[in-house]
């Protein structure tokens, strides 16, 4: 049986209020963390190239076509 994917979500940065490590305006990948989104974070890779928790009115998801997820992906490798 093969395993599923789970679709990658992307967050765009609205603002970085002593959060350094964020662009506005540039789109982030989240990753999940049920915990975090209950207590208002969102848990997304920063330009440090770690994971962090950053509070989620920082960001907005937005909804990729296929082939943007696509290049996001490759220029992560």
């Amino acid at each position: 049986m093969a395993a599923t994917r789970t679709k990658k979500q992307y967050l765009l940065c609205l603002r970085n209020k002593g959060c350094e490590d964020l662009e506005p305006r540039k789109l982030y990948e989240q990753l999940p963390d049920p915990g975090a989104a209950e207590d208002g974070y969102v848990r997304v890779i920063d330009e440090s190239g770690e994971d962090y928790l950053y509070p989620a009115n920082y960001f907005v998801a937005v909804d990729l076509p296929r082939e943007a997820e696509r290049a996001l992906a490759g220029a992560a490798r």
